[in-house]
């Protein structure tokens, strides 16, 4: 596949103990998935395969990183000792001595490649979080409006959620009471905690 200009400039502008480390990881990725396309995404290096996030590589004044997109190489990582903390699953990369050998990085590439043409989801469901009690203060001002009542009893759980933790991580009584005022008046109208956003 044609490499990408972007990221060659983006190699060239690294520190220079970041750069051997990127050519090395870019090299590899290119070996373990020829198929593999370049871009620049979030301001950084990655690697797609068939269109989709495969993986990717950041510099950084103090160290590199490596990751792979999706929660299976995530576990496979950790389960063979190599995830660390730090952007990307391999932790903070300040030489090829901080990486995995390039048998295993290549085994992670192609394995991240397996997961791919398997159809496997990119991104874990979340699980559904248990409903959170309506705080009294909000519960009697809901009973004072119908319309905000009405409302509020055909929000998902999860739309409600956001307005109590809203009006819960209030840290003063005087803004707790304005988001209280705010809450009844958007939910009301039938609007969502985030409602401004949504037609963005």
């Amino acid at each position: 596949m044609p490499k990408d200009t972007r990221i060659d400039a983006y190699i060239a502008k690294a520190v220079p103990f970041a750069q051997p480390v990127l050519r090395h990881l870019r090299q590899l990725v290119h070996q373990g998935c020829p198929e593999a396309e370049e871009a620049i995404k979030w301001g950084s290096p990655f690697f797609l395969y068939r269109g989709k996030l495969l993986c990717f590589m950041a510099a950084f004044k103090a160290h590199a990183a490596f990751g792979f997109w999706g929660p299976g190489m995530k576990r496979i990582i950790a389960a063979d000792g190599h995830a660390k903390d730090g952007r990307g699953l391999l932790g903070r990369i300040t030489s090829r001595a901080d990486l995995p050998s390039d048998r295993g990085l290549l085994g992670y590439i192609r394995t991240a490649k397996k997961l791919r043409d398997s159809g496997a989801p990119i991104r874990a469901k979340a699980k559904p979080k248990p409903a959170l009690p309506v705080p009294g203060d909000l519960a009697a001002a809901l009973k004072r409006s119908t319309k905000a009542a009405a409302h509020w009893a055909d929000f998902s759980p999860s739309a409600r959620r956001e307005y109590i933790e809203w009006l819960i991580e209030a840290k003063r009584p005087e803004t707790r009471e304005s988001r209280r005022r705010r809450t009844i008046a958007w939910v009301a109208a039938g609007r969502k905690r985030n409602w401004k956003y949504e037609d963005c």
